[in-house]
């Protein structure tokens, strides 16, 4: 490990290391750039950053689409004691609104962009009423188009472990963007606690497809390969989604060790993949796969998995890990090489300070969690109640963290920081998570849990339920909960990504109904058609968004007529041909408040949760004592299957 104590020795050290990074444009556009050249193209733009005024401490906006050009000014900023805060570009009017929003935050920000882009801010500012933010701006940016000589170099200014490195803004950030303030020395303490858990080196080689603007693919697939002194490869994140397959092809070609990908990643490249075979790649270099930055699915890591296995790649590949920004990334690592270790826990006994409860494989109440092992030297977890006080291994508890890489509080915002911390100085990570012997498995989200029936539900577990409904796949499915007001309780929301016309619709929402409540007993109060999912820069969904889109009526036109098709459907429907039949109709029309259902209904497509059952049962009891069991009801799902099941046994 070279022995430096900030990111400015770091790069003045590797300037003598015949290292390189490699950016991969498309399939055969490639270009090297060694470290020696890096260090040199820093200097000469830096020249230009002091030219136009920035100095030591002030904060440089980096909005570029380009891997090559962003890294080139990243260092710059480094090599100057300047400020870099990445922010994603993306195409929507949100993204340049976070945009405006943190330059106001920001207070007086440099921005290193190019013209187009700049110029889309502009029109977007006056389009909101925010033209003097953006001539603030305009004065201190700096337009990448206009840089053609970089042979002058600026001055150095020598940096202290203690000084900000960079501020990292959330990808989810909306009206009150966070940003994270890490310095040098969080930065480094983290690196090298991901180096030793990971036993990395300057020998493996990398390829990344990750957004240099999330932490991830900035700390984790750059810094923290670069102070290893590795061959970095990388290629832009929109040429991973529009040719998924070139990132395996690349990695073949170019021998590559370590991966990275989040569920979005592995789930887009198996879509297109479809049945071509895999057999021409040679995956037998890749030793690890970090798979992080959102809950992991178990069953796409096994499909992943075993769907690569003819191109060599090694089951012990996949690296499960858990980390965020806060944390200058990594918070734990599991022991690399080593098979994926998971438990299966009861989805109904998930509630904070309570203790999980071990399932069987395959168990229809279980929800199947992943190790993402333990934490890394330099970092500290804890597992705490709603009190922060520390629970024992087994329960369900809020994970806090703490040491020498987590950053000291948010940058200028007094009121995060007082709410991210406990009174004992732990940072609270929002997370919900369990410690199993010795190991740490996320559960979920504090923020998301759904609160129904007395039970918290994770909206991950929901989701990959209903995804198993033919035509839903990963991020086409939205499980959220949803309280109106007034109301004392949440409603289970589902919504649903469909662009054809409703009433193709119909069947799609009470199938995605009918297997949620099989297999949980909730009850869904809405399935709701979306032309789009809100998702951030990271491919994160962003629930709260469609949950205050439904609270303000956005799609009730759409479900008003969903309820004219379904009632359309319901007046044709045939009538109850037997008087068990008709009795038994008039009990599930009460309990589920006087929906019209016709004898072929499915229960559990019409919101038959597993009170309501109980008391479906209860009812269909005082009429016929001892002749129908409650599981039966799962069985005979429908009135007329029921109904022909209890008349058979009548008949005995």
């Amino acid at each position: 490990m070279p022995n430096v104590t900030t990111l400015t020795e770091l790069l003045e050290a590797n300037r003598v290391f015949p290292g390189a990074i490699t950016y991969l444009e498309g399939e055969h556009d490639v270009r090297t750039v060694s470290f020696a050249e890096l260090h040199e193209r820093a200097l000469g733009i830096l020249y230009h950053l002091q030219r136009l005024g920035a100095r030591r401490g002030d904060t440089l906006i980096l909005l570029l689409g380009s891997n090559e050009q962003f890294i080139d000014a990243f260092w710059a900023a480094i090599l100057g004691g300047i400020i870099p805060v990445p922010v994603a570009g993306g195409i929507s009017e949100e993204h340049r609104q976070k945009l405006l929003r943190i330059a106001r935050r920001l207070g007086e920000p440099f921005i290193y962009t190019e013209r187009r882009a700049l110029e889309r801010i502009g029109a977007c500012a006056a389009e909101s009423g925010q033209d003097e933010t953006f001539e603030r701006l305009r004065r201190r940016a700096f337009l990448v188009d206009g840089l053609d000589d970089i042979s002058q170099p600026g001055e150095v200014h020598r940096a202290d472990p203690q000084d900000v490195a960079f501020i990292q803004f959330s990808s989810g950030s909306t009206s009150q963007p966070k940003g994270v303030v890490l310095t040098h020395g969080n930065i480094l303490a983290n690196v090298r606690g991901a180096t030793e858990m990971a036993s990395l080196n300057e020998h493996d080689v990398t390829l990344s497809w990750m957004p240099l603007t999330h932490d991830m693919g900035l700390i984790g697939m750059h810094l923290v390969m670069f102070f290893n002194r590795m061959h970095m490869h990388f290629m832009p994140t929109e040429l991973f989604v529009r040719r998924p397959l070139l990132w395996l092809e690349l990695a073949s070609r170019v021998r590559a060790s370590i991966l990275c990908s989040p569920n979005f990643g592995y789930k887009h490249y198996l879509k297109v993949l479809g049945e071509r075979p895999v057999d021409g790649l040679d995956l037998s270099s890749v030793r690890l796969i970090f798979n992080g930055a959102e809950p992991i699915s178990v069953t796409l890591c096994e499909q992943f998995l075993n769907r690569l296995a003819p191109a060599h790649l090694s089951r012990n590949a996949m690296y499960p890990v858990y980390g965020l920004a806060e944390a200058s990334l990594a918070v734990s690592f599991p022991p690399p090489g080593e098979a994926l270790r998971t438990l299966v826990a009861d989805r109904h006994h998930l509630a904070v300070g309570e203790p999980i409860r071990l399932l069987p494989a395959g168990a229809q109440a279980g929800i199947e969690l992943i190790s993402e092992g333990k934490a890394i030297p330099y970092c500290s977890v804890r597992i705490v109640d709603d009190t922060d006080r520390a629970l024992p291994q087994g329960h369900v508890g809020h994970v806090q963290i703490s040491g020498l890489n987590v950053t000291q509080g948010y940058y200028a915002d007094p009121a995060a920081n007082a709410e991210a911390f406990s009174a004992d100085g732990w940072l609270r990570t929002g997370d919900l998570a369990v410690v199993h012997q010795g190991d740490l498995y996320i559960t979920g989200r504090a923020k998301e849990i759904i609160f129904v029936n007395g039970q918290n539900y994770y909206p991950h577990d929901l989701e990959s339920i209903v995804q198993r409904i033919e035509g839903l796949e990963l991020g086409k499915v939205v499980a959220a909960g949803v309280r109106a007001g007034g109301e004392d309780v949440e409603q289970l929301v589902l919504f649903v990504l469909h662009r054809g016309e409703l009433e193709g619709f119909v069947p799609l929402a009470a199938a995605a109904a009918r297997v949620l409540n099989e297999q949980t007993g909730l009850e869904v109060a809405a399935v709701v058609p979306v032309k789009r999912i809100p998702k951030t820069t990271s491919g994160k969904i962003q629930r709260h968004l469609l949950e205050q889109d439904y609270l303000n009526g956005t799609f009730a036109a759409q479900l008003s007529e969903l309820a004219a098709l379904r009632a359309a459907h319901g007046a044709s429907a045939p009538a109850a041909r037997s008087a068990i039949e008709a009795k038994l109709q008039g009990i599930c029309a009460a309990v589920l408040g006087g929906k019209r259902l016709d004898v072929n209904d499915n229960l559990f497509e019409l919101g038959a949760n597993s009170l309501k059952l109980i008391e479906i049962h209860e009812r269909i009891d005082q009429e016929y004592p001892g002749k129908i069991d409650l599981t039966e009801l799962f069985d005979y799902p429908t009135i007329a299957e029921l109904a022909h099941h209890l008349e058979a046994e009548l008949a005995a």
